[in-house]
C-alpha cells in the first residue's frame, strides 16, 4: 500500500492506493517451458490459447516498448497449457507470457 496527498480543485485528499502485480490476476502456471517477457511493455496481442499446438519460432505474444512492436517467439514446439497475460496488460520484464509443453 502506498500513500499519496491529491489535489483536486483546490480540494487536498488523502488516498492509499495498493499495487497490483500481474502475479495477482495471471492464470495458473501450466507445465512445461515458460515464455517470458524479455522488456517491460504493454501486450498489444496474445497469438495463442490454452490447448494450442505452436511451433518453436511462432509469435505467440506482440509486446511493445519503447514505441516498438516485438514478437515474443515460442523456444520450442508443444502445446501452451497456460496463457497468463491478456492484451492490454502491463508486463514487467522476466514476467511470464505463457507455458508451452
Amino acid at each position: 500500500m502506498r500513500k499519496y496527498n491529491v489535489n483536486v480543485n483546490g480540494t487536498a485528499y488523502e488516498v492509499t492506493v495498493e499495487e497490483v502485480t500481474g502475479a495477482a490476476a495471471a492464470a495458473p502456471a501450466g507445465a512445461g517451458t515458460e515464455v517470458t517477457a524479455p522488456m517491460p511493455g504493454n501486450v498489444l496481442a496474445v497469438n495463442v490459447t490454452v490447448g494450442q499446438h505452436v511451433e518453436a519460432g511462432t509469435a505467440v505474444v506482440v509486446l511493445e516498448a519503447m514505441k516498438m512492436e516485438n514478437e515474443i517467439p515460442a523456444p520450442i514446439s508443444g502445446t501452451v497449457t497456460s496463457v497468463a497475460v491478456s492484451k492490454g496488460a502491463s508486463v514487467a520484464g522476466g514476467a511470464v507470457l505463457c507455458t508451452i509443453a
